[in-house]
């Protein structure tokens, strides 16, 4: 049995310590981690793709783990397509799309959710604040949808939650002076 890869898009806008340790801890899970950034369709991104693929980009490369892979030709908006390019890119069969607590209620409406069910399995990571109640379990069930849950840890920070406060210390170092240089990021 061939052993799965793990998908990972964010929206990282912009990537946090939270991005970080989910890819550290990927990387001792998975054989590969691919990685890239993708415009949320439910989202409105403060930083256009580019930046933000360079951002995250920047963090992968300063993490130097040969098991984490950043391609942002694997990008689009929509998971199926994602996932679909990364099978002809990498030729694997068996993915796992990785996905936070906070957004798996969310998979049931995506575009092409019953070709995307077909051709992945979820691996969902808990995120604070955001239980997966027992009506998301049904629907997975009732969906035959593949998944599991992880067991990784991740800090209480969010994308979002920096755009609010502001506070440095949630970025990782490796794109500090980037964000500060360009004056990325700055309050409104």
């Amino acid at each position: 049995m061939e052993k799965s890869i793990a998908l990972f898009g964010t929206s990282a806008d912009p990537p946090t310590i939270g991005h970080k340790k989910i890819l550290e801890e990927l990387s001792k899970i998975y054989p590969f981690t691919i990685s890239y950034v993708s415009n949320n369709p439910q989202k409105n991104h403060k930083e256009d793709i580019s930046i933000r693929s360079y951002l995250l980009k920047t963090l992968v490369d300063d993490l130097d783990n040969p098991k984490i892979l950043f391609n942002q030709k694997v990008s689009s908006q929509w998971a199926v397509e994602s996932i679909k390019n990364c099978k002809k890119i990498y030729k694997f069969k068996s993915l796992d799309f990785v996905i936070g607590s906070d957004l798996i209620k969310d998979i049931f409406c995506w575009k092409n959710f019953d070709k995307i069910i077909k051709e992945v399995s979820f691996f969902i990571i808990d995120r604070e604040g955001y239980t997966i109640e027992s009506d998301t379990f049904k629907m997975l069930e009732t969906y035959k949808v593949k998944f599991k849950i992880s067991n990784i840890k991740i800090p209480n920070i969010s994308s979002s939650k920096f755009r609010l406060n502001s506070n440095y210390s949630n970025l990782p170092i490796s794109i500090l002076d980037i964000i500060k240089k360009n004056n990325l990021y700055v309050s409104t």
